[in-house]
């Protein structure tokens, strides 16, 4: 059987452990919003200023709603749609901001399968830690782009799935062809 070496230098500190989500110097908000919690990616990035959208994976925001690149992807353009406020149940939100979110997720799916040619996807949302929320605090939703044939949503050997883009180049594609006309 032979073999073919995938390189992914860029992944090796998510594999050790080392890799927080947050950027090396963290971007501090002029202003948080309030009920923030400072500790949270998603609140962070809901108060960061447009300008660092592409470090923090912003790739939309609405007046409710922020939709990032998963820094942690089960496949290649998996995202993340949640609430600008720091929310951790369906409750919480106001019947705007639900259909705001439910709108983001029809529109991000559309947007994907454009650009990224998806055939599928399993969109999710873990409500506490008990269910397997990761950020149980501030709830959101995954967009897992999916593919006919795919291996890499799931690990297939010794734990490992391998993706084949950067995320700082999927934000490019992402964004770059967002207000692009759709075929």
């Amino acid at each position: 059987m032979a073999f073919e070496t995938l390189w992914a230098p860029w992944r090796l500190a998510y594999v050790q452990g080392h890799d927080t989500g947050v950027p090396e110097q963290p971007i501090e908000p002029q202003e948080w919003r309030a009920g923030a919690d400072r500790d949270c990616f998603l609140c962070r990035a809901a108060a960061s200023a447009a300008a660092h959208d592409r470090t923090l994976g912003v790739v939309e925001r609405t007046a409710t709603s922020i939709v990032v690149v998963n820094r942690f992807p089960y496949s290649n353009g998996h995202l993340l749609v949640a609430p600008l406020d720091h929310r951790a149940t369906l409750a919480a939100l106001s019947a705007d901001e639900l259909l705001d979110l439910q709108h983001g997720l029809t529109r991000w799916c559309r947007h994907i399968e454009d650009s990224m040619q998806a055939q599928g996807f399993n969109i999710g949302l873990n409500l506490g830690s008990v269910a397997g929320a990761g950020l149980p605090g501030h709830l959101h939703w995954h967009i897992v782009p999916r593919w006919h044939g795919d291996v890499n949503f799931m690990p297939t050997t010794a734990g490992v799935r391998v993706l084949p883009q950067a995320l700082d180049a999927l934000w490019e594609q992402l964004v770059g062809q967002r207000n692009e006309p759709r075929r």
